[in-house]
């Protein structure tokens, strides 16, 4: 009887076409960022854990809430560093590699893995190249000094955010070890 009252339920759903299907796209993995953000230098693998006190510092300076007290990074030899992170998107999580330079700006940002239906045209870099340079000092915010996609904002919304806190997390924590 369960199994009919599913069968049921799904062509149900399916006739009314309200059943979306998630994909997930990776476009780099993590080494193949690495390789496109600083080619042919050497870098080392750093995890960093957040105290409760830089967690609030951080979301307190960029507005974002921090999920994680854990910081997946690769540092350069002149002190640059690579983290990898991830944000939601509508519904799931985009994974993004930033690179933020010693001085505390946006060397680049790389989409790793998109796994929302619509918005990856958060992909294409000139959209990405917008956060080339970007500081703490940057407002960071769509539609001030970040373009929106039609289709994608609440991707690009959400990466910008992440950005943001990234900055910060550079700012408060990174740029003293």
């Amino acid at each position: 009887m369960k199994r009919r009252s599913l069968i049921t339920q799904l062509s149900t759903a399916i006739a009314l076409g309200t059943v979306q299907w998630a994909r997930s796209e990776v476009f780099l993995t993590p080494d193949q960022a690495r390789t496109v953000l600083y080619p042919g230098q050497k870098l080392a693998t750093q995890t960093i854990t957040l105290s409760s006190e830089q967690r609030k510092a951080i979301a307190k300076a960029s507005g974002v809430r921090v999920r994680s007290d854990t910081i997946n990074a690769m540092r350069t030899g002149s002190g640059d560093w690579l983290i990898y992170d991830n944000v939601i998107g509508k519904h799931e999580f985009i994974d993004i590699a930033v690179a933020i330079t010693k001085s505390g700006s946006v060397k680049g940002v790389e989409i790793l893995t998109f796994r929302e239906t619509y918005g990856d045209q958060v992909k294409q870099a000139r959209w990405r190249a917008q956060f080339h340079g970007k500081t703490t000092d940057a407002a960071l915010k769509i539609d001030n000094d970040i373009k929106n996609i039609s289709g994608a904002t609440l991707s690009c919304v959400h990466i910008t955010e992440g950005v943001r806190r990234l900055l910060h997390t550079h700012s408060l924590v990174l740029k003293n070890l």
